[in-house]
């Protein structure tokens, strides 16, 4: 259990990465705007509040399911492959890694808007009006254990996630990057990056799977848009959309959003299904 100075310290730490945040985001997102907004809006108390809960709970929760995944991966796979892959150069393991945690995190993502269970969780994070990048953290803590579990697990069960020369602090650099794109996709900025929005994703890109009414069920990839080029989920044209949120009204309050995925009520309709 976590004692009240470590989890000071993790405060505090926080603390600090918003004053980072806040310092590289903001001056962008007041002279590149998409949609002009004051720094202070509304529902940014419940984004905030977000931002610390998201990043102190789910990382708690899914220490136990790695660890097992972890114990069965080395129990079933054999370790020549395993000391194949820790073996890989920097180099190679981190693009490779990259690549692996994106696929995961597209079908857990996928799975979110797909299962009309998961998407009770998962439209919390939809039910943003206005994008800038704190809506980045603004995810019910199901929704952000289940994404985290999708992309991690494929790095254990291949080895990438490993003690080894690389392995070790592979997960800690995907993380790291990750969550700086998580900011980055989410931001309220009106830029076109040409042939860039090919091979990486951007706030264009990402921008349209917050559309209110359409193509919310497109661009689940949080790294790599060819990834839904390749399955099928890819829509980005020259124009951004006009409203985000979701059709489905969600509570006011951070814990009106929590425990409301959980209440007793009529099923909600998953992405696009419920306009289909």
């Amino acid at each position: 259990m976590m004692s009240l100075s470590g989890l000071a310290v993790d405060v505090a730490r926080l603390c600090v990465w918003l004053v980072v945040l806040t310092a590289v985001f903001v001056p962008l997102e007041r002279l590149f705007a998409r949609v002009p907004s004051p720094v202070w809006r509304r529902e940014i108390g419940i984004d905030l509040g977000y931002y610390f809960l998201n990043s102190l709970v789910p990382a708690a929760l899914i220490a136990l399911p790695m660890a097992l995944v972890a114990t069965l991966v080395q129990r079933v796979l054999p370790g020549g492959f395993h000391a194949a892959v820790h073996a890989l150069p920097l180099w190679l393991s981190i693009p490779l890694g990259l690549v692996v945690a994106d696929i995961g995190s597209y079908w857990g993502h996928r799975l979110m808007h797909a299962s009309p269970l998961m998407w009770r969780f998962h439209a919390v994070h939809h039910s943003a009006e206005h994008m800038d990048f704190l809506v980045n953290t603004r995810a019910h803590p199901v929704d952000m254990v289940v994404t985290r579990l999708s992309g991690l697990v494929p790095l254990y069960v291949l080895g990438l996630g490993s003690a080894g020369s690389s392995g070790s602090l592979l997960p800690i650099v995907i993380t790291l990057i990750g969550t700086f794109a998580g900011f980055f996709i989410h931001a309220n900025l009106r830029w076109r990056l040409g042939f860039i929005e090919a091979l990486v994703a951007t706030p264009a890109f990402h921008h349209w799977h917050h559309s209110r009414t359409d193509h919310i069920d497109r661009n689940f990839a949080a790294t790599f848009p060819w990834l839904d080029r390749l399955f099928g989920t890819h829509y980005l044209p020259a124009h951004l959309p006009d409203a985000y949120g979701t059709v489905d009204a969600q509570p006011a309050t951070l814990a009106g959003q929590l425990v409301g995925p959980v209440l007793p009520r009529p099923p909600i309709s998953a992405g696009s299904a419920a306009r289909r």
